[in-house]
């Protein structure tokens, strides 16, 4: 009888010393998965921004199960990780550029997920509308109000009348640029050169191929084109066409200017939008957000190279001048 109690007794404190570390583990661990299509500054400070956001809120150590996976440029690569994720079934998804969104909600229907550096989410077909979408997707834009990014370029290269911009045709953040740029130019009395660059190896020739035919090359936040930038800017700097930006981390590496979006505050956006959905809101309820925080970055350095002298106005408005 005693021997049967000290077994009973002992089984059920083995019992509880297994059962209770897991049951702890699985009530108050959250699994957020993140995929990105490329590395490269702007898209590594916003998977960061999303990090930082998590554990601000509490999600960090045994609390977070985190991945993380690029695609290093590759659609098929993007959609494998996808599938992937989608059977991992974390409790959100993080899908940063629109490559890797458009995977992610191609392969879910039902896991919640948050995109992120998206320019048009309607126009990739993550959502229907601006509206909450009812689905298991939102996420935040990085959707630049053109006009004023052309007011810059016009400020940079004053007498500027033909605009460069290399683009890769398949991705559908750049072709809604393209066709809004074919409308907008005409008005600004300026008119668009396009160079077409399907891959990242291909940016430096489209590139050159606008040399003599454009005033200035804008470049939009294309992630062949940012994945690649040191090739355009030795292409600027070897012929004198100065290159203008969207994205402001390609200012620090050779573009004489941009006024865009932080892409660290981007991603942090984005990261409060998880932390919404791991407490327990719907993606479906939450409309799709848009970071409106712009800031005007110079290169001095960049400028003299490229063959422009910047006006003291413009440098006095500038939040960061790099010389």
């Amino acid at each position: 009888m005693k021997s049967s109690l000290t077994q009973w007794l002992s089984l059920g404190a083995l019992a509880l010393t297994l059962a209770t570390p897991f049951t702890t583990y699985a009530a108050e661990t959250k699994a957020v998965a993140v995929t990105s299509i490329v590395e490269h500054p702007a898209l590594d400070s916003v998977r960061d921004g999303v990090r930082d956001a998590l554990e601000a809120a509490g999600y960090s150590g045994n609390s977070l199960k985190w991945q993380y996976q690029t695609a290093q440029g590759n659609t098929a690569t993007a959609a494998q990780i996808a599938r992937k994720y989608v059977g991992d079934r974390p409790d959100a998804i993080v899908a940063i550029a629109t490559p890797s969104a458009q995977a992610v909600v191609a392969s879910t229907k039902s896991l919640p997920v948050v995109f992120a550096a998206v320019t048009d989410p309607v126009a990739a077909q993550l959502v229907r509308s601006w509206e909450p979408s009812g689905s298991n997707v939102t996420g935040v834009s990085d959707e630049l109000e053109l006009d004023r990014q052309m007011e810059l370029v016009k400020r940079v290269v004053p007498n500027a009348t033909r605009v460069g911009m290399v683009y890769n045709p398949g991705e559908a953040n750049s072709v809604v640029v393209v066709e809004r740029l074919r409308e907008l130019l005409p008005t600004m009395g300026m008119t668009l050169v396009e160079a077409a660059a399907p891959r990242t190896v291909d940016v430096g020739s489209a590139a050159r191929s606008l040399v003599g035919k454009v005033d200035v090359i804008y470049t939009s936040t294309d992630n062949n084109v940012v994945s690649a930038y040191e090739s355009l800017v030795k292409v600027g700097t070897d012929t004198k066409t100065p290159l203008v930006a969207s994205d402001t981390d390609s200012v620090k590496r050779g573009a004489i200017a941009a006024i865009g979006i932080d892409y660290y505050k981007h991603g942090v956006q984005a990261g409060e939008l998880v932390v919404r959905l791991l407490k327990g809101e719907k993606p479906g309820d939450i409309a799709p957000q848009k970071t409106t925080d712009l800031s005007l970055f110079l290169n001095r350095s960049a400028a003299a190279a490229q063959g422009v002298s910047l006006s003291q106005e413009l440098i006095d408005s500038a939040a960061e001048v790099i010389e």
